[in-house]
């Protein structure tokens, strides 16, 4: 239906951004409070006709989009719930603790190096000041994240930084948590009984069925999906005998989606359900590592992206009505600031993102980035985003730095031109360093971009869902926006 809006006013409605999905318009406050409208009742907004009392006023009301009974306070108090993560300071803390990786991944962001090549292992000395800075923070809590290469690779150093960052933490009284990436082809009881008993979630990469999975993931002598698949089983089993909560303690994985990966949503979804993983990202390629070398035969318009997105989510939404609990976290991200009114400080998507403000990325010889995919740009040759060094640098040299300054400028919605009038502005998030590498600018042209394009069709997936009213897909939508703390992944502050 066409809108035929007769004479507009601009005495009755108060900010606002709107856009049209399916056959509703979404309109929503600077707050993020949202009303969805039909055409008709559009146009009556627009035109500021609405009947005092109706039920599309109170509906208008209720989102603070009607300038009479526009309430500034409360509007900002909602700002500030949804912007709280500005007075932490950066609580994930990156340690490259090796670029060594004895899987081969045809997309490697990591740019990752030969078993052999122990000159990119960190240094127990150069992790414990990682972990002095780490611990430096404003912020209450952090989460230390082992990542490479293959981490494992280079378990010593992993073992000394937990066991330093504990003890050291007795002085800082930081809630404290660790977080491992891994491949899990190296692990063996003895890791296994250490990282869990010593609280350490662990994660791993999952890209679907067992032969999509080692085509791209090519592990040294094969067998990388049978060799994860037996550790995801063994690791939740480990947790279930210490007595956890098997629904919240499990090993998170991860897909990355490339053109194979398409036409086979069904199959990804299905093995993560046979692995017994609740969560699914479905996360798109990133232009970063070794991806930009093999891009001619992995990459693919982000509207096949988004077919693929809505068909793999319908069908979990479709296993959630009978039962299953399976979640897709894109969603629950962008679902927990539209249906909660919060942002859960997913760091990159959040306004302004996190690097340097909510993330520091440490590489294996000490370098520090903004973030991870600074890091990676590094890797490729792109000094941009190194902040420093953990020899010479101090906590707030790193913080104060100005690409990380210009960063959070960069990805202030408030002030990005093409995000200004986007009517999902309150819930979404840009990153520079992608802007960076696929524009050329910090200040990225959204119009343009692939990372916004992805952002934008997810938003507008929901929106759909969410207009639609279904009382069982809302009842399964509400229910991925609940986050339950998870203290056994915690050590608290002493």
């Amino acid at each position: 239906m066409l809108l035929q809006i007769r004479k507009p006013v601009t005495t009755f409605a108060a900010p606002c951004r709107h856009r049209r999905v399916g056959d509703h318009i979404v309109v929503t406050s600077i707050d993020g409070s949202y009303a969805i409208l039909a055409p008709r009742e559009f146009e009556s907004f627009v035109e500021g006709t609405v009947a005092r009392g109706s039920d599309l006023w109170r509906r208008l009301d209720g989102a603070h989009l009607i300038r009479e009974t526009f309430d500034p306070s409360r509007v900002a108090e909602r700002l500030r719930r949804r912007r709280e993560f500005l007075a932490y300071g950066p609580n994930l803390h990156v340690l490259v603790v090796t670029l060594r990786c004895n899987t081969t991944c045809v997309y490697c962001h990591a740019s990752r190096a030969p078993m052999d090549a122990r000159e990119t292992d960190m240094s127990p000395a150069v992790a414990s000041k990682c972990i002095d800075l780490a611990l430096a923070s404003t912020s209450p809590g952090i989460t230390i994240e082992f990542q490479g290469g293959e981490p494992l690779a280079n378990f010593d150093v992993v073992k000394h930084a937990i066991e330093y960052a504990i003890a050291a933490n007795r002085a800082a009284g930081k809630a404290l948590g660790f977080t491992l990436v891994s491949n899990l082809s190296l692990m063996d009881d003895e890791k296994l009984a250490f990282l869990v008993d010593h609280k350490v979630q662990i994660c791993t990469s999952i890209d679907g069925p067992a032969q999509l999975h080692d085509h791209q993931r090519k592990l040294a002598g094969g067998g990388g999906f049978a060799s994860a698949a037996r550790w995801i089983e063994r690791i939740n089993h480990a947790y279930e005998a210490r007595g956890m909560d098997a629904m919240l303690y499990h090993v998170e994985a991860l897909l990355t989606t490339t053109r194979e990966t398409l036409p086979r949503w069904r199959e990804v979804v299905d093995t993560y359900r046979s692995l017994g993983c609740r969560a699914i990202f479905l996360r798109p390629l990133d232009p970063f590592g070794f991806a930009e070398r093999t891009s001619a035969r992995l990459e693919y318009p982000r509207d096949e992206f988004l077919a693929f997105y809505r068909s793999a989510v319908d069908y979990m939404l479709e296993l959630n009505g009978r039962g299953e609990q399976i979640l897709e976290r894109f969603a629950a991200i962008f679902l927990a600031k539209i249906l909660d009114g919060r942002d859960p400080n997913y760091l990159d998507i959040r306004n302004p993102c996190g690097a340097g403000i909510g993330q520091i990325a440490y590489n294996y010889d000490g370098s520090i980035f903004t973030c991870d995919e600074g890091r990676m740009l590094h890797a490729m040759g792109d000094e941009t985003f190194r902040i420093g060094h953990v020899e010479t640098s101090r906590y707030r040299e790193i913080t104060g730095h100005a690409t990380v300054r210009a960063m959070a400028l960069a990805s202030n919605l408030d002030a990005q031109p093409d995000c200004v009038q986007c009517a999902w502005q309150p819930y979404c998030g840009v990153c520079p360093v992608h802007s960076h590498r696929t524009q050329g600018t910090l200040f990225g042209r959204m119009r343009e971009s692939s990372l916004c394009a992805v952002h934008k069709g997810i938003q507008d997936y929901l929106f759909e869902k969410i207009a639609a009213n279904d009382p069982a897909t809302m009842d399964s939508l509400r229910k991925w926006t609940t986050v339950r703390e998870r203290p056994g992944f915690v050590h608290p502050a002493r």
